[in-house]
């Protein structure tokens, strides 16, 4: 799938959060030093790439529902969770305190699709395009 156009809607980010008054907040990441931190998620695999990415070994924890609620009974130090306006993370006394990705909607079209009916596809991108650039 090729991801020709940014519709500039739904935008959100995976975003890492702890509780307000985490020495985390301040420090970051480092300020766990070679304690293993515990993360929550409903998206472990994203979530372990990061931290592997980073050289710092945690414990994920694979959970569905409310996230916000795993530092504040002692489930998880950290949560890896979509965001888009932070106000579920303010509400449950949670801060972000690193981005790992942003996204939003796209439109994907077929890669051999593209090739084989690439004029009548270009058309539909620009009319598109046009449409977003409107909103």
């Amino acid at each position: 799938m090729a991801e020709p156009l940014d519709l500039g809607i739904a935008r959100c980010r995976l975003s890492v959060a702890t509780k307000n008054d985490s020495p985390l907040v301040k420090g970051g990441l480092a300020a766990a030093g070679s304690r293993r931190l515990r993360v929550a998620t409903k998206y472990p695999e994203m979530a372990r790439r990061y931290f592997y990415g980073r050289g710092q070994q945690v414990e994920i924890i694979k959970l569905y529902g409310s996230m916000e609620l795993a530092p504040l009974v002692g489930l998880a130090d950290l949560i890896v969770d979509l965001v888009a306006t932070g106000n579920s993370l303010r509400a449950n006394g949670l801060v972000e305190i690193e981005t790992i990705v942003e996204s939003s909607a796209r439109l994907v079209v077929n890669k051999a699709a593209m090739k084989m009916k690439h004029a009548a596809i270009r058309a539909l991108l620009d009319r598109f395009g046009e449409a977003v650039a409107h909103v």
